[in-house]
């Protein structure tokens, strides 16, 4: 598992947890990406990133209390890391450096 890079959909998911903060589980991670970004999202692709980036040390996560509205069931609430916002920060200032180079002419098309 490469922990030095992360495909286009662990950093939104990733970002989304930053965003999100104590409210970063599952489902509100679906409905912000749809909300946001007007993309949908499958959950199970969502929890599978979540797991990963927690494999990679991106994220921890820990277990929410338990709801009536969710029939006593509780959620897994994730929270980025310091290795989280640093991986972000870095694929930004990439990003950015990338922009740079693009030739101020094509600006005018983006």
């Amino acid at each position: 598992m490469n922990k030095d890079y992360l495909g286009e959909f662990e950093e939104l998911v990733l970002t989304m947890v930053g965003i999100l903060q104590e409210e970063a589980y599952g489902n509100a991670i679906v409905n912000e990406i749809k909300e946001r970004l007007g993309r949908d999202s499958n959950l199970s692709a969502v929890h599978v990133t979540l797991y990963r980036l927690e494999d990679k040390g991106f994220v921890k996560s820990s277990m929410g209390g338990a709801t009536n509205t969710r029939g006593g069931r509780r959620k897994r609430i994730f929270t980025i890391t310091n290795a989280g916002l640093a991986m972000l920060r870095n694929m930004k200032e990439a990003r950015t450096d990338l922009w740079k180079l693009v030739p101020r002419l094509n600006y005018d098309l983006l």
